[in-house]
């Protein structure tokens, strides 16, 4: 039987990552193996952890360390209220798109039956957290690919949020005929030939859900120019984006016909969503 306790794997583990966060994360991952809550591990910081237990978490923490993402290790991410699962079909949710949320909800009134339609869900991240907080709402969420699609069914069905349709197909392909009151997308933005591609967690996340063309704008410049098709009359367009991209993406809604195009940034002010509205 292991003899090493609690408070000792988890010393030694945060020296092996790198980082402010070691600490956190090799908490995450032995809460994970264990399938605790946190406090437990104060209240069992003397207990000796089994043997399984300590393999797992060790072939954990190498994969950590070798730079693997936390949220593909542990197969979750919080994200708004929700707590969501991730695989490598889809991105990991980042709280910079929480900016995209609450631009969505400040111009979704909630007691109004309104449709929204979410491009390129991935996990559902965007179209859950309005879903969840807009019940009258009905969200359309479509993704391209296959496997991102299932977990963000999963999601919707763990969080008991029955407002949300899910539909497979390229961008507009997935929508038909159907019009909406607000189109709202985290589109790949990242130009072809970015060196943070080969950096960081970006490594490992699917290419698809990343990168657009030469200068990133390639969906972008789709998703705008489609839109006036699947909006009513009044309906709004937001869209996530890099921080040097809020200009190009104006003026790409100014020539589509959007009245009033603008964009907001996040808490490090730098730009993050640019939005426009649809005559009407």
């Amino acid at each position: 039987m292991s003899t090493v306790k609690v408070a000792e794997l988890l010393r030694e583990a945060a020296t092996r990552l790198s980082g402010e966060d070691a600490r956190h994360e090799a908490e995450q991952l032995l809460l994970h193996v264990l399938g605790v809550e946190r406090a437990w591990l104060f209240a069992h910081a003397t207990d000796a952890v089994a043997d399984e237990a300590r393999q797992r978490f060790e072939l954990l923490l190498q994969r950590r360390a070798e730079g693997h993402p936390l949220a593909y290790l542990t197969g979750r991410r919080g994200f708004w209220t929700l707590d969501l699962q991730v695989n490598t079909a889809t991105l990991i949710p980042r709280p910079e798109t929480e900016l995209l949320v609450e631009q969505a909800l400040a111009r979704l009134p909630a007691d109004d039956m309104v449709r929204v339609a979410d491009l390129g869900t991935g996990s559902g991240a965007v179209a859950l957290s309005i879903a969840s907080e807009r019940p009258l709402a009905t969200v359309m969420a479509t993704d391209v690919l296959g496997p991102a699609l299932a977990v963000a069914v999963k999601n919707a069905q763990a969080h008991g949020l029955d407002n949300v349709w899910f539909r497979r197909g390229h961008w507009y392909a997935a929508l038909g005929a159907d019009r909406f009151d607000m189109i709202v997308s985290n589109p790949p933005y990242i130009a072809a030939n970015d060196p943070h591609l080969q950096q960081g967690d970006l490594r490992f996340e699917p290419p698809p859900a990343l990168a657009s063309g030469a200068d990133g704008l390639d969906a972008i410049r789709e998703i705008i120019a489609g839109a006036h098709e699947h909006l009513v009359p009044g309906g709004w367009l937001l869209l996530e984006h890099g921080r040097d991209q809020g200009a190009a993406i104006r003026d790409l809604l100014a020539q589509a016909g959007f009245t009033s195009p603008g964009t907001v940034q996040d808490l490090e002010r730098r730009d993050r969503v640019t939005l426009g509205r649809w005559p009407g």
